[in-house]
């Protein structure tokens, strides 16, 4: 359309100057790719310098409209690299736009209508810019007026043809109606130019027309352009018809200059996309609704350019939808007795774990439908919470995906982007299923705790749709813009927290604890899994190394603390990777002494070897790879046994030597050999920690200060161990105004990580009288439980988590609110063995198990008989 405009505007611009001659000396643009016909505008890109010079000379810098009429001549096809190679015959033009810019380099673009031809005589300047002598060939000045010389039967003939194209097109496009005003109102002697600037020719097609000065030689090699032309817009209007609508789309934009036809290559390509999302959309048996707006976005597809920028989003979008799986299924294999097995072969322990994972299991079997409770994992890093919800998609035969939540802070990230945004995508729920490819996958919700809150909405409240039984039947994904039904995924989350989880968002899952591991769990876990595992990774068998289950429970003791077996998987790895190291030296050593008659006999039974058992090899390949066997090592063992005693026994020394010096080490009793020193018993994300409690008496009169990023609850329980003291105080053969200056100054080591709670209002309370009494705790006693003001011992949560990190501290005794015997059933045997439980009620009986000689911190009567435990109030 702006081709015919500018067409227009040239027209008219030598309709209004009949009197107008080119100069005789004319500035040069020379291109390599283009001809300017008289009569037609192109786009000229100026890149290199002397076209750059004339710009700066004449355009931007002049104002008269002489300075604005150039000549546009054309290098000659296949003499490029010639200087002065340029064709004899031109175009002389006026510049009507120049755009471009000067950074980071000068670059412009000229929008020039020709005017006419003209002959290059001589090269008079080739610098800054070519200047030639030129003779113009066309007369501007009575342009309007028709030759009555020109052959009238050709020139019918012409016209006859140019409106047999204009009928192949549409007329209500605003282009072609322009296109067939400007064919009936120029000039007979104009027409060839006009038409040859619009159809589709090759550069030395373009070259005769312009070399055609006589009329009638140029409407005879114009006229077979302009019916080839006809000719492949009727093919492409056959070949299309059935999609209806082809030639609307037929408009191509070039380098050269615009055309009405598009290039062949890229119009099938187009053609072919669109003929094949036809058929996807025919094959996929999606929903009514869904395929009406299918093949809705199909015929707009069809109508628009391919150029146009809605094309690439539309096509997208198809894409999407013949792609998501909208009744693909597979069948589930549900076997409780495979699936018990597969959980005990995956999983060392978690008893309580497995055993409501088959429960909801064989619920899901007995009912025969697919709706059920949401699973969420909760539990510290490293106890396998994503591994079982592995285990559920391999027990029930499901395809299955994880969509990590870490880090989510933007709704549209579960619900997708709208579709007026540029790179609007959809959300993660759509794409995890139009990767797997089946709407019944197991899908993992990996850390659903660690969901943010940002700008752009609440991600936990977009999964509220997503995770509701009675809703997600007709989740609608914002960029879908369609209802796709997620009632038969079955969803998995994990979490390490349930703090951070909004309550809607947990009332719609079933919450299963996963707690850390014990002692003897790990060391198992190592030998029966981790073990095996490094040491195929390493290129190492149990013939090379032999790692006891010492060893193991020495670097669970010495090198870590956590209640996983992260942290011990990677000591154990450290300690292949050093013996692979002695082994790879080993064997290089043992190569390099062979002879070159014992290389070459090796490499002979090697190869005789490989034929005899090529197809034993394949197979035991093939089970490799689905992981039936373990892989080979490749390491000849008799040769190796030779230079290095195997298998390398793993002992504490060797463990050092690798790993350095212990990590932990049970320091406690050094530390809480001093009055005013208590441990106590904390709840992390992690799992439990143990907690020393630190406090001195110097003089001032500053009363309690507390410090290590205690929260508001714990300044709290410190208060209520202070006011309990000052009630005992003649208990505890205090003066009355003991705190009279003085002042009590009290720390939580790990004064980095911000801590809180009420369960540490014992070990405050143990602190302060082991202080004030001048006499130290035991140093193999932990504690934990909240208090009240007339020394009342309340339950406190996390009862297991503290237990077995008190059981990894090497800690004896634990003392626990006795409303809390209600959780040591969740306790191994294992650990209860080894460790006390001292159940209290009071503060009083929490003093007595603390400390070693109790009756000499409350003092005696009168009489010389001990004093007995002040009884609660309540």
């Amino acid at each position: 359309e702006s081709q015919k405009s500018g067409l227009s505007a040239a027209v008219d611009l030598k309709m209004g100057l009949p009197h107008v001659t080119i100069p005789k000396k004319l500035p040069l643009i020379v291109v390599a790719d283009g001809v300017l016909l008289p009569g037609s505008t192109i786009r000229i890109p100026v890149t290199t310098v002397k076209n750059i010079n004339l710009v700066r000379s004449r355009l931007t810098s002049g104002s008269k409209l002489a300075s604005t009429i150039i000549g546009i001549v054309t290098k000659e096809p296949g003499k490029e690299s010639k200087v002065n190679a340029l064709h004899e015959i031109g175009t002389a033009g006026v510049v009507i736009q120049v755009t471009g810019t000067n950074w980071p380099r000068p670059s412009y673009s000229l929008l020039v209508t020709g005017l006419c031809r003209f002959r290059l005589q001589s090269i008079i300047q080739e610098h800054p810019y070519p200047v030639a002598i030129v003779t113009q060939l066309d007369d501007i000045k009575d342009i309007t007026d028709e030759n009555d010389e020109q052959p009238t039967e050709l020139v019918s003939e012409f016209k006859e043809a140019a409106q047999k194209l204009i009928n192949l097109l549409d007329i209500s496009v605003p282009a072609v109606a322009k296109l067939k005003d400007l064919v009936e109102r120029v000039p007979s002697r104009q027409l060839a130019d006009v038409v040859a600037a619009l159809v589709r020719a090759t550069l030395p097609e373009r070259l005769q027309v312009l070399d055609a000065i006589d009329v009638a030689t140029r409407l005879r090699v114009t006229l077979p352009l302009l019916l080839r032309h006809i000719q492949r817009l009727k093919d492409v209007r056959e070949a299309g018809s059935e999609e209806g609508n082809k030639e609307n789309r037929i408009v191509h934009i070039s380098r050269g200059g615009r055309n009405l036809l598009p290039d062949p290559d890229s119009l099938d390509d187009s053609e072919n996309e669109v003929a094949e999302l036809e058929e996807k959309i025919k094959a996929t048996n999606m929903p009514e609704e869904v395929h009406k707006a299918a093949v809705k976005e199909l015929g707009r597809l069809k109508r628009m350019a391919q150029h146009m920028p809605d094309y690439s989003m539309t096509r997208n979008y198809l894409d999407l939808i013949v792609e998501l799986p909208w009744s693909i299924t597979v069948k589930e294999t549900c076997n409780i007795r495979k699936a018990r097995e597969d959980l005990d072969a995956d999983h060392y322990g978690l008893q309580k774990v497995k055993r409501r994972v088959l429960e909801y299991l064989a619920v899901r079997q007995l009912r025969g439908d697919l709706k059920g409770p949401i699973l969420c994992f909760v539990g510290p890093p490293g106890v396998g919470k994503t591994s079982i919800a592995k285990s559920i998609a391999t027990t029930l035969g499901r395809p299955y995906c994880r969509m990590s939540l870490g880090g989510v802070s933007d709704q549209h990230d579960i619900r997708g982007h709208r579709r007026t945004y540029i790179g609007a995508m959809p959300g993660r729920v759509i794409q995890a299923l139009r990767n797997v490819k089946v709407k019944n996958p197991v899908m993992l919700l990996d850390e659903i705790d660690k969901l943010g809150t940002g700008i752009h909405g609440d991600p936990g409240a977009a999964l509220l749709e997503v995770l509701d039984p009675e809703q997600n039947s007709t989740f609608t994904d914002t960029y879908l813009n369609l209802p796709f039904d997620l009632s038969q995924v079955l969803f998995v989350a994990t979490a390490n927290s349930l703090s951070t989880i909004a309550t809607p968002l947990l009332d719609r899952m079933e919450v299963i604890h996963v707690p850390g591991y014990t002692q003897e769990e790990k060391v198992m876990i190592g030998q029966l899994h981790l073990l095996p595992k490094q040491l195929q990774e390493h290129g190492l068998s149990s013939d090379i190394l032999d790692m006891s289950k010492e060893s193991i429970a020495t670097i669970i003791g010495e090198y870590t603390r956590e209640a996983g077996v992260r942290t011990l998987e990677r000591k154990i790895g450290a300690v292949c990777r050093a013996i692979a190291v002695q082994v790879a030296e080993k064997r290089r050593d043992h190569d390099e002494a062979k002879t070159s008659e014992e290389m070459i006999t090796e490499a002979e039974d090697r190869d005789r070897r490989t034929e005899q058992h090529a197809d034993e090899t394949r197979e035991i390949e093939l089970r490799q790879e689905v992981g039936e066997v373990p892989q080979q090592s490749g390491i000849n063992l008799s040769k190796l046994r030779e230079h290095m005693d195997l298998p390398v026994i793993v002992d504490p020394k060797l463990i050092y030597d690798i790993l350095g010096p212990p990590i932990f080490q049970s320091g406690l009793a050094g530390r809480v050999s001093v009055p005013g020193v208590a441990v106590g018993l904390a709840w992390t994300p992690v799992g439990g920690e143990v907690m020393v409690v630190e406090a001195s008496r110097t003089v001032g009169d500053s009363g309690l200060t507390l410090t290590g990023q205690l929260g508001s609850v714990m300044q709290e329980s410190a208060k209520i161990a202070m006011s309990w003291v000052r009630q005992h105080a003649f208990l505890l053969q205090l003066d009355k105004d003991f705190m009279k200056d003085e002042e009590i100054h009290m720390h939580f080591p790990a004064g980095a990580i911000n801590k809180d709670g009420p369960s540490a209002g014992v070990t405050i309370l143990t602190v302060l009288v082991s202080l004030l009494s001048n006499r130290c705790v035991r140093s193999d006693v932990a504690m934990t439980g909240e208090i009240t003001l007339n020394g009342v011992v309340l339950p406190v949560g996390g009862i297991k988590e503290k237990l077995l990190a008190a059981h990894r501290a090497g800690l004896t005794t634990v003392v626990i609110p006795a409303a809390n015997k209600k959780d040591l059933e969740d306790i191994p045997n294992s650990v209860l063995n080894e460790i006390e439980v001292v159940l209290v009620n009071t503060v009083e009986e929490v003093l007595q198990a603390a400390f070693d000689d109790f009756t000499d911190i409350l003092g005696e009567n009168d009489d010389g008989v001990p004093a007995k435990p002040l009884p609660s109030k309540l």
